[in-house]
């Protein structure tokens, strides 16, 4: 409710009627006690009441344990010589109902002094003006109890600038001291006891939790204050904020725990509310065979009561509470244990208590007893005869009322001076409620429990709690024990601890379990205390908890992906099959060529050999050796020497042996087309020119070799990309010589071209008498060798993605390369070296040939082409020449 608002409520006549009407009869629901300066008082003496009625049952710990400790402080305080000498507080002490709107009625009381009515208007029956007691002026306020009683009071209190002091009210939103400068607290606000509460959250290792509060001021700004600081703080989410109606409906708690459980992992629940909103949420859960699901965390308004958990301990087993940090006043105990019917008729509710305590019934002048009920001796003893237990917030009570009253001795000395032992003087007659707010807020005294009491700027008290779990297994005496202490930093004894069915391990409240090691956590958009566990895959270990990254390309994962080992590295092996069938076939190849050429050798004079052509013969099985040798360079270890042989007889074995059949076919075929159109025989067809075009031929790809060598030098290189699978663990980095595919065929190519060349020229020779040349052989050659590399291309390119292409493509390339080498020694070199050896006497010397019986060979062999096609009779050659 707004200033403006109250205050026209003030305003209004009928309402200050009403109010004057009720004091006038004696305030029939209040306290009067009288004295020079009066303290006004809000208790809750009774609890709330049922629809229509403002007030229900008599509340006896949180209304007359309370009350009676004010009137005690007030007792302590008038007897107090050295504290306002001469000077005696009274007090006017109301009855909230624990209803904001019935306190705010009732604290109208403490204004009406202040208000100045116009009365000249009004007479007596007699016409004689009516004769009005003033009513006593309140200085200040103790209370309330309940901070949306406090927060609704203090609206009005601080229009006519009284002071308030509380003694049990901890909202954090009286903390404000723009809305609420009048009002001042001898508690810490929940702001200190919601830190309090999010340190033992985090201390128990929780991260996911739901909240619970009553409808109104105290439970809202409870919970607000928790989430708020949670927020701020990070590493608490809250699950659910469920509130509990100001009046709840039937299965209204049964509702809210069935809410609770949709977010069955947030086991502990953070409770502001009220204790009989609290025995019904626990009611509710066993109703609902949850018995030791929930863990609460309770605020200081369930503390250390055992009114919310009587017959449900169960349910409350292992509840953590919180309560500012208090002592038992034995001088109240004393007190309160001595008060009966004959000595305490200043307590207008005492009657009622005394009844409620002791179970019996009071007998009252016109009021029959039923006879059922157990009559009221009046020598019952509290204590004795009823059990007691002194009220949490006593000690508070009588801080509060110190604390006002050391505010006043102090303006006392100050505005007084000497008259400061003659009561109250005319400077402080009336005390002027700003000022004594000033003194209000500068004491600082030891209270009732030996604790300092003061106040910060904002009227706050400093944060002391004292934190309790409720343990019923494994103890003589079961309830509450005190297991940690906060002032401004969490002091928790988990070891103490103990939860439903006496379990000491600590209890889980988290939304998700944490990711196993090489899982990174996805967050749920909202919840950052929510999330999903990825593997880390591929080739990605995890950095952090968030985070997988690429391993670097020459390392993998470890089994867990916690991080990257080094990639093992390998290489083609002697004893792999991928290497022993080449090198097999090629020590077969060099074994029958260095038996060719020792044969040539032995033979070099006989007919044969110098037929063949002697010198590039020589040259021919130089290159065909070199092909064979290569396929041990290729499987030996990469080297930088290595890699240069690799790099220079790759191609020059292919290039010589190429290039000395391709002289051969275009000397053969240069002499026949020449005979075919004259008698001269044609250039460079001597043995020296044909070793001169052969070795120009090869310088060619030497040449290049050279270039390819000072662009680019010999070097080893691992290559981590080429035996790179989905699995990591089959990951392997390739030592070998830096030649690509690419620069392989390339290598190669100038062969292939001298290839291709020798083959079209063999073509073009296929007419020629084969007594004469070895052109049809080495067609044959160059047809069969065609056709093992198209074949090698696409084994060679197709397992581009095969996980052994390394070990593939060497074995393809040097069986290839044997092949070609091999079909030019069976079909060159073989036939020769078989008749040589074994039929020697073909090896003799016939009728040489001059350049004259070509040319007339020529000449048929064209007239027989042309015969063939007009159709005419096959010519048959002279095979005696």
């Amino acid at each position: 409710m707004t200033s403006s608002v109250l205050l026209l409520l003030l305003l209004d006549v009928s309402l200050l009627d009403q109010v004057w009407a009720s004091h006038q009869h004696f305030h029939p629901h209040s306290i009067k006690i009288p004295g020079d300066i009066t303290l006004g008082g809000l208790f809750p003496i009774h609890a709330r009441g049922p629809h229509g009625l403002p007030c229900g049952e008599l509340k006896k710990e949180k209304g007359i344990h309370r009350m009676e400790a004010m009137l005690y402080a007030l007792d302590q305080i008038n007897g107090d010589p050295t504290l306002l000498p001469n000077i005696t507080l009274g007090a006017r002490i109301l009855d909230t109902c624990s209803r904001d709107t019935y306190a705010l009625e009732q604290s109208l009381t403490f204004v009406q002094a202040i208000i100045q009515k116009d009365t000249s208007d009004i007479r007596c029956s007699d016409g004689q003006p009516p004769i009005i007691r003033k009513p006593e002026r309140v200085v200040a306020v103790i209370g309330a109890s309940a901070s949306s009683v406090s927060i609704m009071v203090a609206n009005i209190l601080r229009l006519f600038e009284i002071p308030q002091v509380s003694y049990a009210s901890t909202a954090p939103e009286l903390s404000d001291n723009n809305r609420y400068d009048f009002f001042s607290r001898v508690v810490p606000p929940d702001s200190y006891q919601a830190q309090a509460m999010l340190d033992i959250v985090k201390a128990l290792g929780w991260n996911y939790v739901s909240t619970l509060a009553s409808e109104g001021n105290y439970g809202e700004s409870g919970v607000d204050a928790f989430m708020q600081i949670s927020r701020e703080a990070g590493g608490v989410c809250i699950a659910q904020s469920v509130k509990i109606p100001r009046e709840p409906t039937d299965g209204e708690f049964d509702k809210i725990i069935n809410r609770l459980m949709e977010t069955s992992n947030a086991r502990g629940v953070i409770i502001f509310a009220n204790e009989d909103d609290i025995k019904q949420v626990l009611e509710a859960a066993k109703r609902a065979n949850l018995t030791g699901h929930f863990l609460f965390v309770g605020s200081d308004s369930w503390g250390a009561k055992s009114s919310p958990v009587v017959e449900l301990e169960d349910v409350a087993e292992g509840a953590v509470t919180i309560l500012p940090k208090r002592a038992s006043i034995d001088r109240f105990d004393q007190y309160f244990t001595s008060r009966s019917l004959e000595n305490n008729r200043r307590n207008i509710w005492f009657n009622e208590f005394w009844e409620d305590d002791f179970r019996c019934k009071l007998t009252r002048p016109g009021v029959e007893v039923d006879p059922g009920k157990k009559k009221c001796t009046g020598q019952e003893r509290i204590g004795r005869d009823s059990p007691y237990e002194q009220e949490g917030k006593v000690q508070f009570v009588i801080d509060a009322v110190y604390a006002v009253a050391y505010a006043l001795h102090s303006m006392q000395r100050q505005l007084c001076g000497d008259q400061s032992d003659s009561g109250v003087c005319t400077a402080m007659d009336p005390v002027e409620g700003r000022s004594l707010l000033d003194y209000i807020r500068d004491v600082n005294f030891n209270g009732s429990a030996g604790t300092s009491v003061l106040f910060n700027e904002n009227g706050d008290a400093p944060g002391r709690y004292d934190i309790f779990q409720f343990q019923m297994t494994n103890h003589s005496h079961p309830g509450y024990h005190v297991i940690g202490q906060w002032t401004n930093n969490l002091r928790l004894n988990v070891e103490e601890m103990q939860w439903s069915g006496g379990d000491r391990s600590l209890p889980e409240s988290i939304c998700s379990l944490p990711c196993k090691p090489g899982a990174r956590k996805k967050m749920v958009k909202g919840v950052p205390c929510c999330w999903h566990c990825e593997l880390c895959d591929g080739y990605q270990y995890q950095v952090d908890e968030f985070t997988c990254e690429t391993c670097p390309s020459y390392m993998r994962p470890v089994t867990n992906r916690t991080t990257c080992r080094p990639t093992p590295i390998i290489k083609l092996e002697w004893n792999s099959p991928w290497a022993l069938v080449p090198a097999s076939l090629s020590m077969l190849g060099i074994l029958v060529t260095c038996t060719i050429i020792i044969t040539f050798v032995r033979f070099n004079n006989t007919p044969i050999v110098r037929a063949s052509g002697r010198e590039l013969s020589y040259v021919l099985l130089t290159g065909i050796f070199l092909i064979y040798l290569i396929t041990f360079l290729m499987i030996a270890e990469p080297s930088v020497v290595v890699c240069t042989f690799r790099r220079l007889l790759l191609g020059l074995g292919m290039a010589i042996t190429y290039s000395a059949m391709l002289t051969k076919t275009n000397r053969i075929y240069r002499i026949f087309e020449q005979g075919k159109r004259s008698v001269t025989p044609p250039k460079f067809i001597s043995p020296t020119s044909q070793l001169l075009i052969t070795f120009i031929l090869v310088s060619v790809q030497v040449l290049g070799v050279f270039v390819w060598f000072a662009v680019v030098p010999p070097h080893t290189i691992v290559d981590y990309e080429e035996l790179r699978p989905p699995n990591p663990d089959l990951a392997r980095g390739i030592l070998k010589c830096d030649m690509s595919d690419l620069s392989i065929i390339c290598c190669l190519s100038y062969s292939i071209v001298l290839m291709v060349t020798c083959t079209v020229y063999a073509v073009k020779s296929r007419g020629v008498p084969e007594t004469f040349n070895e052109a049809k052989p080495i067609g044959f050659t160059m047809y069969t060798t065609c056709i093992v590399w198209l074949a090698f291309v696409p084994i060679f390119f197709g397992t581009a993605q095969s996980t052994e292409k390394m070990f593939i493509q060497t074995a393809t390339l040097t069986v290839s390369m044997t092949l070609s080498a091999s079909v030019s020694l069976g079909m060159l070199y073989i036939p020769k070296v078989y008749v040589i050896l074994f039929q020697p006497e073909n090896n003799i010397q016939k009728r040489k040939r001059s350049f004259k019986g070509v040319v007339q060979a020529a000449q048929l062999s064209q007239k027989s082409v042309k015969e063939n096609q007009n159709g005419k009779n096959k010519f048959e050659p002279d095979r005696t020449q």
